[in-house]
C-alpha cells in the first residue's frame, strides 16, 4: 500500500484512465533519492491492470551502452517491427543491434520508437514505466523523449521517474510531478515502532524522505548523534548508511557485491566473474540478509540505486580495477570489454584506446552519437601519441555535435586543437566548430573560423565547402563586403575543382554573395542550377539547401525552379533531420513568394518546433522571422510576438538577417493595416540596418514600401529619392521580381502608367501573387485618381481577388475601398473554413489529399497514425466533409 501519496496516486489514475479511452498522457516524476519515485511507478503498474506494460530502468553499468535502455523497454514489442515504415525499421534495427542497417540519426530512431509503441498499443492500451531515467544512456533517452513529445491520441500512458538536480534530456518540457517529503501522519504509519517524539524529530530531520525514515528508524542512535536543528544531506546520509552496512559484511560478500555493481545483474554473469576472482557467488546471501539486494528471477536487484553507488564508490580503487579486469575477461561483448578495460588501466594504453575507438565506431553506426563521443574522448585521453589523441578528440567533438551536445563538442574540439593535430584533422575540427557557431552561436565567429580554415586547407574542394559555409554565415550576419571577398576566393578555387558537388556549391555560394553585395551573381547561380542535380551533392546533406536557397535569389519562374523545389520536397525524406530546420526554412520561404502561403506557414511552424528541440538558435531565428513576415501580410497579430522574439535572439547572436526580416514584417503589418505613419519608423530603421551592413540586394530593401509611405504622408521629395536609388539597384540586378517592384515604385512617384504596365509585365515572370496584387492596387488607385474609373475597376477587382485568395484581408479591404470609390462594390471571397486549419492540420490535409496514406503522413511528420487520425477528424469537422475525395476538392478550391 502506498502511504501518504493520495494526490499523486490520483494523478497516475487519471493518466491511466486516459490511456484506456485512447488519450495519451506523459508525466515526469522527479524527486531526491529515496523520496518514493519507484514506489509510485510500482503503484502505476498496479493501477494499469488490464493494460500492456513496458518497463525499463536506467543503470550506471549501461549508461554508455548505446540504446541499452531502449532495448530493455521495447523487447516485448519487437515482434511488431515489420509493421512500421521500412526506413524507420532499418534505423531501429541498426540502433538496437538486431541486424544490419545504415547509420541513423537520433530523430530517425525516435520516429521508429514512436511508430513501434503506437503499433504495439493498437492491440490494447499501453503503460510505459521508466525508472531512474537520469541513468539512461543518452540515445535511449532522446528516442523516448522524441516519442513522448508526440503522443496525442494514442492509448498510451508514459510515466518517467528521474532524480532531481541530475542532468537528463527529459527535464526539457514534459508535464512534471515533483515528489516532496511525506507528511507527518504518513511518517507515523511508516515507523510505528518508534516513540512519537522521535518520529517527529526524525521526520523533521529528513524532511519526510521515506527511505531515510526507514533507514534511520533502524538506527535511532544515529539520530541522537546528529546536532539538533542541523539539516541533513539525505542522499549522502543514505549512501553512508548503506556503505556502513556493507562494510560489516565478509570480504567475499563485499567482492561479490562490487562485481554485481559493475555490470550485468544476471546471477550467472556475476557468478562467472566471481569465479575469476576466487569468490563463491553465494556470499551475496549475506548482502540480501542485510537488506542491500534482493536475489530474484536469476538477477541481483538492488534495494535502491544509492546502494549500488555506495558499494562502487566505497570500494578500494585497486579492488575496483581488479573487478573491472575480471568483468572484461568474462564478457564476450568486445564493446563492454573496452569500457571495463578503460576503467581498469592506470595511465595511457594504446590497446585499450583502440578498443574504445572500435566501440565508438559501432555506436556511430547505430546512431548513438553521444555514446560514441564518450568512447572517442576516453580513447583520446588514453592514447600515448599526441596525434592519435588529437584525432580521437576531434572525432569525439564531431560525435558530440551529431548528438546535439554543442557545448561538449566545442570543449572537445578546443582540447584537440591545443594538441596541434595534423592539418586535415585540424581543418575538420574547424569545419565542425564553424557549423556549431552558425547554428547555435554567432554567425560572425562562424565566418571567421571557416574563412581561416579554408585558408589553411590544401584541398580546393574542401576549401570550397568551407567558404560556401562562410557565405551562409555572411548572409545571416548581413556582412556583404566580407561575403563578396569570400566569393572572389571561391572563384579562384573553382577552376581547380573537377568534382561536380563542390563545384556546384561553390558557384551557388559565390553567386549569392555577389547578389547580396549588388555585384551581379545571377548568371553564376543560373549556370550552377543548370549543372544540378549531382549524386555527389546529394551525399553532402548539410549543403543540399543551397539548391533552393540560391534559386530564391533569382525569384523567377524559369531556371528549373519548380523542379528544384519539388526535388527538395522529395529529398526531405533523406535529409538528416538535424539539418531539417534549415531546409524547412528555405522551402517555406520559397512557398511564401508564391500563392502557397498555407504550405509556407506549415513549414515555418515545423521548422520552429524542430529548431527549439535541437537548440539551433540561428535556424529558430530565421524561421521566426520568415513566419512573422508571412503573417504580417495577412495582418495577423501573432506577427508582432514572433518578430519580437526573433529580434531578441538576433541581437544576442548577431543574426542581423533576422533583424532585417523582422523589421520588414513589422513595417508591412502596419502598412497592411492602412497606417503608413506607424510603418515608417520600422522601414527607416530597416534602411539604416541595410546601409550599415552594405547590403545592396534590392530584394531586401523596403524602398517600394517606403515610396508608398512617403507619398501617402505628403513627402514627395523623399519618395523621389528612394525610388531613384532603388531603381538603380534593381536595374543592376536585372531580375523580374526586383524590376517589377522598382517599376511600381516609379509609377507611384511619377504617376506614370507605362511604369505600372511594365511592372505587370515583369510580374508575369515571377510567382509572387502578393506583389502582383500590390501592383494592381497601386495601379488601380492611380487610375481612379485620374478619373479612369472603368479601367481602375478592372485592376482593383483583380487586386481584391488576389488579396482575398491569399488571406491578406487588410490589403483586400484597402483594395475594396478603392473599388467602392469608383462606384462598384467588391464581391468578396467568403473565407473558407480551410483557412481555419492549424499549420499541422494543413500539413496533414495536404498530404492525405495528395494520396498519401495515414501511416505515410504519420511517418513523414514524425507523428503517430492515431495522432494523424485525431487531427484529420478535426479537419473534417472544420471543413464539414466526410471523405478523402471531398478533402481533395476543398483544398483545390482554396
Amino acid at each position: 500500500m502506498l502511504i501518504g501519496r493520495d494526490t499523486e496516486r490520483r494523478v497516475i489514475e487519471q493518466l491511466v484512465a486516459g490511456a484506456r479511452v485512447g488519450a495519451a498522457g506523459v508525466l515526469l516524476v522527479t524527486g531526491e533519492p529515496g523520496i518514493g519515485k519507484t514506489a509510485l511507478l510500482d503503484e502505476a503498474a498496479a493501477l494499469a491492470g488490464g493494460l500492456q506494460v513496458l518497463r525499463a530502468r536506467g543503470t550506471e553499468a549501461e549508461r554508455e551502452l548505446p540504446f541499452a535502455a531502449l532495448l530493455q523497454l521495447l523487447r516485448p514489442a519487437l515482434a511488431g517491427l515489420d509493421r512500421i515504415p521500412g526506413p524507420q525499421r532499418s534505423a531501429l534495427t541498426s540502433a538496437l543491434a538486431l541486424g544490419p542497417g545504415r547509420p541513423a540519426d537520433r530523430y530517425a530512431v525516435g520516429a521508429a520508437t514512436l511508430s513501434l509503441l503506437c503499433r504495439y498499443a493498437e492491440n490494447s492500451p499501453l503503460a510505459l514505466l521508466v525508472d531512474d531515467a537520469h541513468l539512461l544512456d543518452r540515445p535511449s533517452a532522446e528516442a523516448l523523449l522524441f516519442a513522448a513529445r508526440r503522443l496525442v491520441a494514442d492509448p498510451i500512458a508514459m510515466v518517467i521517474a528521474a532524480r532531481s538536480q541530475e542532468p537528463h534530456p527529459f527535464e526539457a518540457d514534459l508535464p512534471r510531478l515533483q515528489l516532496e517529503g511525506l507528511p507527518l501522519d504518513a511518517a507515523r504509519q511508516i515507523v510505528r515502532h518508534l516513540p512519537t517524539e522521535l518520529v517527529e524529530q526524525l521526520h523533521q530531520t529528513v524532511a519526510g524522505n521515506p527511505l531515510a525514515l526507514l533507514e534511520l528508524a533502524d538506527d535511532p542512535d544515529r539520530l541522537h548523534r546528529m546536532p539538533p536543528g542541523v539539516p541533513v544531506p539525505v542522499p549522502a546520509m543514505l549512501a553512508e548508511a548503506f556503505a556502513s552496512r556493507a562494510n560489516r559484511l565478509s570480504a567475499d560478500a563485499r567482492t561479490a557485491l562490487l562485481v554485481a555493481a559493475l555490470d550485468d545483474p544476471e546471477l550467472a554473469a556475476v557468478s562467472r566473474v566471481c569465479a575469476e576472482l576466487g569468490v563463491d557467488v553465494s556470499a551475496l546471501e549475506e548482502a540480501e540478509a542485510a537488506g542491500l539486494v534482493f536475489l530474484r528471477d536469476g538477477e541481483v536487484q538492488w534495494r535502491h540505486p544509492l546502494v549500488r553507488s555506495a558499494i562502487y564508490t566505497g570500494a578500494d580503487p585497486a579492488a575496483r580495477r581488479t573487478a573491472h579486469r575480471a568483468v572484461a575477461r568474462s564478457t564476450p561483448d568486445p564493446d563492454r570489454q573496452a569500457w571495463h578495460l578503460s576503467e581498469a588501466v592506470l595511465g595511457a594504453d594504446d590497446d585499450v584506446a583502440a578498443g574504445l575507438v572500435r566501440a565508438a565506431e559501432h555506436a556511430t553506426a547505430r546512431g548513438a552519437h553521444a555514446v560514441a563521443a564518450t568512447a572517442y574522448e576516453r580513447a583520446g585521453r588514453l592514447s600515448n601519441h599526441l596525434p592519435d589523441r588529437a584525432i580521437r578528440l576531434v572525432a569525439a567533438g564531431e560525435a558530440a555535435w551529431s548528438a546535439g551536445l554543442a557545448e561538449r563538442a566545442e570543449a572537445l574540439l578546443d582540447d584537440a586543437l591545443v594538441l596541434q593535430p595534423p592539418l586535415p584533422v585540424r581543418i575538420r575540427a574547424q569545419e565542425v566548430r564553424g557549423d556549431i557557431e552558425a547554428k547555435c552561436g554567432s554567425p560572425r565567429r562562424a565566418r571567421d573560423i571557416l574563412v581561416a580554415a579554408a585558408a589553411e586547407s590544401t584541398d580546393p574542394a574542401i576549401a570550397t565547402g568551407l567558404l560556401a559555409d562562410a557565405v551562409g554565415a555572411c548572409f545571416r550576419l548581413c556582412d556583404a563586403s566580407a561575403g563578396l571577398e569570400v566569393a572572389h576566393q571561391l572563384d579562384s578555387l573553382l577552376p581547380d575543382i573537377d568534382r561536380p558537388g563542390p563545384r556546384i556549391i561553390g558557384m551557388l555560394a559565390s553567386g549569392v554573395a555577389k547578389v547580396l553585395a549588388g555585384s551581379g551573381g545571377t548568371d553564376q547561380i543560373r549556370a550552377a542550377i543548370a549543372l544540378a542535380p549531382s549524386d555527389e551533392l546529394d551525399r553532402d546533406r548539410r549543403r543540399q539547401v543551397w539548391m533552393v536557397l540560391a534559386a530564391l535569389f533569382l525569384r523567377e519562374t524559369g531556371t528549373g525552379r519548380t523542379l528544384l523545389q519539388q526535388a527538395m520536397l522529395e529529398r526531405r525524406e533523406q535529409v538528416a533531420l538535424g539539418t531539417l530546420p534549415g531546409l524547412l526554412f528555405v522551402l517555406a520561404r520559397d512557398d511564401a513568394t508564391t500563392d502557397r502561403w498555407a504550405d509556407a506557414e506549415a513549414s515555418y511552424d515545423e521548422g520552429i518546433r524542430l529548431s527549439r528541440e535541437t537548440g539551433q538558435t540561428a535556424e529558430l531565428a530565421m524561421n521566426l522571422a520568415g513566419l512573422a513576415w508571412l503573417l504580417s501580410h495577412q495582418g495577423r497579430a501573432e506577427c508582432q510576438e514572433l518578430a519580437v522574439e526573433c529580434l531578441r535572439i538576433s541581437a544576442e547572436h548577431e543574426i542581423h538577417l533576422g533583424t532585417v526580416w523582422s523589421l520588414f514584417a513589422l513595417g508591412d503589418l502596419e502598412l497592411g493595416r492602412g497606417d503608413p505613419a506607424a510603418a515608417l519608423p520600422q522601414y527607416e530603421r530597416l534602411v539604416d540596418v541595410l546601409t550599415d551592413y552594405g547590403l545592396k540586394d534590392p530584394d531586401l530593401s523596403p524602398a517600394p514600401e517606403l515610396v508608398e509611405v512617403y507619398s501617402r504622408l505628403g513627402r514627395p521629395e523623399d519618395a523621389q529619392r528612394v525610388m531613384h536609388e532603388h531603381s538603380v539597384l534593381a536595374e543592376a540586378k536585372g531580375q523580374p521580381w526586383s524590376l517589377a517592384r522598382a517599376a511600381r515604385a516609379r509609377g507611384v512617384v511619377r504617376d506614370s502608367e507605362p511604369d505600372f504596365v511594365l511592372a505587370l509585365g515583369w510580374h508575369q515572370e515571377t510567382l509572387d501573387a502578393f506583389e502582383l496584387a500590390r501592383t494592381r492596387l497601386a495601379y488601380g488607385a492611380w487610375l481612379r485618381r485620374v478619373r479612369r474609373r472603368v479601367d481602375a475597376r478592372t485592376q482593383l477587382r483583380l487586386a481584391v481577388e488576389g488579396f482575398d485568395a491569399l488571406g491578406a484581408l487588410g490589403w483586400a479591404d484597402q483594395a475594396a475601398a478603392e473599388l467602392k470609390a469608383t462606384g462598384e462594390t467588391a464581391r468578396r471571397r467568403v473565407p473558407s473554413t480551410a483557412d481555419e486549419l492549424t499549420p499541422q492540420e494543413r500539413q496533414i490535409a495536404v498530404l492525405l489529399a495528395d494520396g498519401h496514406s495515414i501511416r505515410e503522413a504519420a511517418a513523414r511528420l514524425f507523428l503517430s497514425p492515431k495522432t494523424v487520425e485525431y487531427h484529420l477528424r478535426k479537419v473534417y469537422a472544420k471543413l464539414g466533409i466526410h471523405s478523402r475525395g471531398e478533402l481533395t476538392a476543398q483544398l483545390r478550391n482554396v
